[in-house]
């Protein structure tokens, strides 16, 4: 029986499928959900050259996406948490389910493949690879 579960979202469509792969999973009584999402780190200042526009303010897609994450909350039938972190998305999904002990992480694909998948860095490929536990890649279509 799964008992933690930590599903990743990136804010794309694909979150609607990742959440609806729970409901094909046997729970169980006091399973809990972890509904995660990482803000890639942003690039340091220093990095930004002075005379290019610097990247608005991410105040307002936070918010949304927090909005967006919690309607998917209220659609599940076993207690969750949210969880939003900033850092690299694979590390920070892997180092979650080791504080919650997860027993399965469940995360979309982007469907990347060939060299795509190489220099734009698979994070499902990278959780698979590295967590402690199971992990679930819901594919698109």
């Amino acid at each position: 029986m799964l008992k933690n579960i930590l599903i990743a979202l990136d804010g794309s469509e694909m979150g609607e499928r990742v959440i609806q792969s729970l409901d094909n999973l046997v729970l169980s009584k006091d399973a809990k959900v972890i509904i995660c999402h990482v803000f890639p780190t942003p690039e340091s200042e220093m990095e930004i050259p002075a005379d290019r526009p610097q990247p608005e303010s991410p105040t307002f897609s936070y918010f949304q996406l927090e909005k967006q994450l919690q309607s998917y909350q209220q659609k599940l039938s076993v207690p969750s948490e949210l969880e939003l972190v900033t850092g690299d998305p694979a590390e920070e999904i892997i180092r979650l389910a080791n504080i919650y002990k997860a027993n399965l992480i469940i995360i979309g694909s982007r469907g990347l493949i060939g060299m795509k998948r190489i220099v734009q860095r698979s994070v499902s490929s990278q959780v698979v690879e590295e967590a402690n536990c199971s992990v679930l890649v819901v594919k698109p279509n």
